[in-house]
């Protein structure tokens, strides 16, 4: 086989006409266009959108640096015109030199955007059927290997970021979308509540209004403060919250006498994903059991019995051989196991992050702390289009609910051919790709939707 740089019409990675559809469809490009226009230089050849959003399709394609957007300049004809290196850094410049207004900016446009994504998939999208929006926060660690403002030790003895995520559940799907993505430093607490009420504020702020009103908040037992349960629960804000609660040490006394206080008959099977009993796990209600003085007001206490997995080591808290877990939540109606469940479902924001890190959130590769704020607007930027793009194109199909890695390697990856004829330019992507059904009827269903005005 021999080798030669001499092909014409040939494009790698055509499935990312897919995104590209999808950013036309939402009109963020338009309105992000509008909301960066102050930072767009007289006689300047290229609008601060176009090199925002082409990051972002950088990133959702695999990209991992500002510099792999080569790959979307080398092919015009699929992307249009993109931006040199030294123009895309000097925005970031720009924006980062600006940062509170930059970030504003991006965030209404990404919030117009998907009220239109949401608008376009009908009852497929999160709130619909009085259902409400869950949105679920989690920490993360993004490791730094060199000595970035802000960088320090984190509680895993690594070094680098410790960001605070929150991310809208597609609940029937197992897709999601990031609402919020707040970076922090290194040794920020996973506990925190004024972060976890920052992020609240960023991931409600992103939400169709007419939708706030109807949103369950679920985090793990970093959420479980005082301070973070009496924000939500604040008359007026008319939040749902599915919240862990730490057994400590200071009162595993209480919890244990409590479980001791429970009848057998109080104990029921907890259920696995298809609402089917858990052999081995059991769920059963604590309120009435315990002093709940200083906490919001009809607070219920689930906890969760279960026989540990084999290998696993028993904790001072675990009791009787059986590994016992809490959560808090202020639904009034529900059986414990419905609740718990509910509740479990929350890990799929594990699921969310490890998908945000194979777009852009893995390594946050600018010095300044500003600078990488407004990449991690550019990661949240590429896993929305890759989330709207599987809402709106490939409902009911396989591909709908893949990862990112998968979703490249058999959709966005194709090769192709660009042909002209008949006034109009075609592409062929080969006959012998294993998948090309999905492309082809994703593509037909994003014309077929309307573009905004």
């Amino acid at each position: 086989m021999t080798v030669s740089a001499d092909g014409r019409g040939l494009v790698s990675h055509a499935g990312g006409l897919l995104l590209s559809q999808t950013l036309r469809i939402t009109g963020l490009d338009k309105t992000l266009s509008q909301q960066l226009e102050r930072w767009r230089p007289g006689r300047a050849v290229h609008d601060p959108a176009k090199i925002i959003t082409d990051l972002a399709l950088t990133l959702a394609l695999g990209g991992d640096c500002l510099a792999d957007i080569a790959l979307l300049r080398s092919q015009p004809e699929l992307f249009g015109t993109v931006a040199s290196d030294p123009t895309v850094s000097r925005l970031i410049d720009r924006l980062a030199a600006d940062e509170a207004r930059a970030l504003k900016a991006i965030r209404a446009a990404r919030a117009t955007a998907r009220r239109r994504a949401w608008h376009l998939a009908g009852d497929r999208a999160p709130g619909t059927d009085g259902r409400p929006v869950i949105v679920d926060l989690d920490a993360t660690i993004v490791v730094s290997h060199s000595d970035k403002q802000h960088a320090a030790p984190t509680w895993k003895k690594s070094y680098g970021f410790h960001p605070m995520t929150a991310f809208a559940d597609h609940q029937d799907d197992s897709a999601g979308e990031p609402l919020a993505l707040m970076l922090r430093p290194g040794n920020a607490g996973s506990n925190t509540a004024a972060d976890h009420i920052e992020t609240t504020r960023l991931a409600l702020a992103q939400l169709p209004k007419h939708l706030r009103r109807n949103v369950l908040i679920r985090t793990d037992p970093g959420g479980g403060t005082h301070e973070f349960l009496a924000w939500l629960t604040r008359p007026g804000r008319w939040l749902k919250y599915s919240i862990g609660f730490t057994i400590t040490d200071t009162i595993t006394d209480t919890i244990a006498a409590a479980i001791d206080k429970l009848p057998a008959t109080a104990w029921t099977p907890a259920y696995n994903a298809d609402r089917r009993p858990r052999p081995g796990a059991w769920v059963a209600e604590l309120t009435g059991l315990l002093e709940l003085t200083g906490w919001p007001k009809g607070m219920r206490v689930i906890v969760r019995k279960e026989r540990p997995h084999p290998g696993a080591q028993l904790r001072v808290t675990d009791l009787d051989g059986h590994r016992f877990t809490c959560f808090v939540t202020g639904t009034r109606g529900g059986q414990p196991a419905d609740l718990e469940l509910r509740h479990r479902r929350r890990a799929r924001a594990e699921d969310r992050i490890r998908a945000a890190k194979d777009t852009g959130l893995r390594n946050l590769p600018l010095h300044d702390f500003s600078q990488n704020r407004i990449r991690l607007e550019i990661v949240a930027l590429a896993c929305e289009l890759t989330a709207w793009m599987q809402l709106l194109a490939l409902h009911g199909t396989t591909a709908g609910r893949y990862e990112p890695k998968r979703l490249r390697l058999r959709l966005l990856a194709v090769a192709g051919r660009l042909v002209h004829g008949g006034r109009r330019l075609h592409l062929r992507i080969p006959a012998q790709w294993p998948c090309p059904r999905p492309i082809i009827t994703a593509l037909a269903r994003l014309h077929a939707l309307p573009t905004p005005i």
